[in-house]
């Protein structure tokens, strides 16, 4: 059975909902296309999920910062993952903060105009189900970094 990608939208069209199916495809068109900077917090990273995010890399003038979790916070196999994720994205030039707190958070901002929130570990998501919002919005976008501390 072939699962569809669902996509919901509000009246005003500055929020829309996705599924795991659908969210790669659409943050990587804001990835992409980005003109000054990218602020991921993703608790988890995959080795899988640095490559394919570091392939997808637009100007290398447009900044990349991601929050994680620091590797030695994790168990097992994923300390070695996670480290080995890390290194990735760090020879591609993007800027990695290892946090000590056990975050849990799953956000993007986008050139502070388009904010991703929802469930899905973006470094690291990989058959479960998942929800995340897009959401077109400068005072949404500030909101979220005042609220979380995020930085450039």
């Amino acid at each position: 059975m072939r699962i569809l990608y669902k996509l919901y939208s509000t009246d005003n069209n500055s929020s829309k909902l996705y599924d795991e199916h659908g969210f790669y495809k659409a943050f990587s068109n804001d990835f992409k296309r980005a003109q000054s900077h990218v602020i991921i917090e993703s608790p988890f990273v995959t080795v899988r999920r640095s490559k394919e995010l570091t392939a997808i890399a637009g100007s290398p003038s447009v900044k990349v910062t991601i929050y994680t979790r620091d590797p030695t916070h994790h168990e097992g196999n994923m300390v070695h993952e996670a480290g080995r994720g890390i290194e990735i994205l760090e020879r591609a030039g993007f800027k990695v903060v290892q946090c000590a707190d056990m975050r849990h958070r799953k956000i993007a901002i986008v050139d502070d105009n388009v904010l991703w929130e929802g469930s899905l570990n973006m470094l690291s998501q990989n058959g479960s189900r998942e929800v995340m919002r897009r959401t077109q919005s400068r005072q949404s976008c500030s909101q979220m970094r005042a609220f979380t501390g995020v930085a450039q």
